[in-house]
């Protein structure tokens, strides 16, 4: 048997440690026998999987079936490493794709827990297709708006990570876990191996988070609370919205149920409105003023951060992932930071975007930044294509998207995140074309014309509703 520790557990061990005392009904798929040894009638395989079958108690490399895990109903996959090596083969396939579609079928999100070491070779192309018909389950399960949860073991390689794996729309990874699509016999003799880890996968925004096993259950729980499936959802409401004029909330404005001015604001609904410009600009400037991260510590009760561009890069000016507000409603986020956004931020925050679309789910973005990053480093990293895509990402969503400006809101790297018709702004933000400094030099006044220039630019928060760009200002 293989080792016992969280990394290594058996198939049904990593299904108890999840789903606990609620327990677990196993599924098999219609029977599909293969020729002796296997369609390449490779010699001994037969062999080989009668003593895998003897040392592990398993028919082959992955268990399906229904469970639950917290209190939520789900289809958990489990991969067995101590079968073959966790590999793919031909009837792997059909038990992975059985499991797709009974998750399509009864509605239910899937959870993965895989160790793998990849396609199984004595089967050749046979296994390798496997793959495909992965993929294409896993497709119509994202159609039909039902997420995917991996929790990545130790390991998790091959065809096995670039399907199951780093295909589901949330992934986790066990400390320690060896992740990455080059098993450790095949890649360069040099490689770094913390690129392959899990930690390496995290820090290069491959992985959403690392759990450890004891917390394991509580994660996947709060996950699968957040991505449903769920009733039709309304709008984020905006956390104490009144309007320019004070008191009352703006036209249209939702403050929503128990989603009182967050008290990270400090700030009752008298709040003063900057004078000129050039104050509303030093006030969103002021490094006292509330940032994100009150804002969404005030504002739900449990967060779960997604983590990452999936492309190699993240931006830690940008927070992303689905909370839970104190009633349980789930609600994604996309939050700037006061930095300038780089590239991998705005890929982050397309890709949670889209995902909140997909499974129904309302958005929240926080703008806060003086501007998309700009040195070269951003251009290489394609910044224009990244503001692009997150400009589609929010134009294409089809459930409600609320935005939050809390503090400098620079020029289209601040706009992509904007909500066209439902944007708010508070007291201490502004929202311009350009910064009132650029915008100077560029018409060639002296800087002590930047305060007029700021100024012309009708960039307060009071400006901004008076032009339609704001529905409300929050106090």
């Amino acid at each position: 048997m293989p080792d016992a520790t969280p990394g290594r557990a058996t198939a049904r061990e990593a299904i108890a440690l999840l789903t606990g005392a609620a327990g677990f009904t196993e599924h098999r798929p219609s029977p599909h026998p293969l020729p002796p040894d296997g369609p390449l009638g490779w010699a001994g395989y037969d062999a080989a999987r009668e003593r895998a079958s003897a040392r592990t108690g398993e028919e082959e490399s992955v268990v399906y079936g229904t469970g639950v895990v917290g209190d939520r109903a789900c289809v958990v996959i489990s991969f067995e490493f101590g079968f073959l090596g966790g590999s793919l083969g031909r009837q792997t396939g059909d038990r992975l794709a059985a499991a797709y579609e009974l998750a399509l079928t009864r509605r239910l999100p899937l959870v993965a827990l895989v160790a793998t070491g990849g396609s199984r070779m004595q089967e050749g192309m046979v296994a390798l297709t496997q793959l495909q018909r992965v993929a294409a389950a896993s497709v119509r399960l994202r159609a039909a708006g039902l997420p995917q949860i991996a929790v990545v073991r130790d390991p998790t390689t091959g065809g096995g990570w670039a399907t199951v794996g780093a295909g589901a729309d949330v992934v986790l990874a066990l400390p320690g876990a060896q992740v990455g699509f080059a098993g450790s016999r095949v890649r360069p003799p040099d490689a770094d191996p913390y690129a392959y880890s899990a930690e390496g996968q995290f820090a290069a925004g491959q992985v959403d988070a690392v759990v450890p096993a004891d917390e394991l259950t509580a994660a996947v729980t709060h996950w699968l609370r957040a991505l449903g499936p769920h009733e039709e959802l309304p709008a984020a409401p905006v956390p104490g919205a009144l309007s320019a004029a004070g008191g009352e909330p703006g036209a249209g404005a939702d403050t929503g149920s128990g989603a009182g001015t967050p008290s990270a604001a400090g700030r009752g609904p008298a709040a003063r409105l900057p004078g000129t410009g050039r104050e509303a600009v030093a006030r969103a400037r002021d490094p006292r003023r509330p940032r994100a991260e009150a804002y969404l510590a005030d504002y739900f009760a449990v967060r779960l951060p997604l983590h990452g561009d999936r492309s190699g890069s993240t931006d830690p000016g940008l927070l992303c992932g689905f909370g839970l507000r104190g009633d349980g409603r789930p609600v994604a986020y996309v939050a700037q930071c006061g930095t300038p956004t780089r590239p991998a931020g705005y890929r982050a925050a397309a890709r949670t975007i889209r995902l909140a679309d997909r499974l129904g789910i309302p958005v929240l973005t926080l703008v806060d930044t003086p501007g998309a990053a700009n040195d070269a480093e951003a251009e290489r990293a394609g910044a224009g294509a990244a503001i692009a895509d997150t400009f589609a990402a929010i134009a294409a969503a089809r459930v409600p998207v609320t935005t939050l400006v809390i503090g400098e809101g620079g020029s289209g790297g601040a706009l992509a995140l904007a909500a066209p018709g439902n944007t708010h702004v508070t007291v201490d933000s502004y929202f311009s074309v350009i910064a009132p400094e650029p915008a100077a030099a560029i018409l060639k006044r002296p800087p002590s014309e930047t305060g007029a220039t700021a100024d012309q630019l009708r960039l307060r928060p009071q400006d901004l509703v008076d032009l339609g760009f704001a529905r409300s200002i929050v106090g």
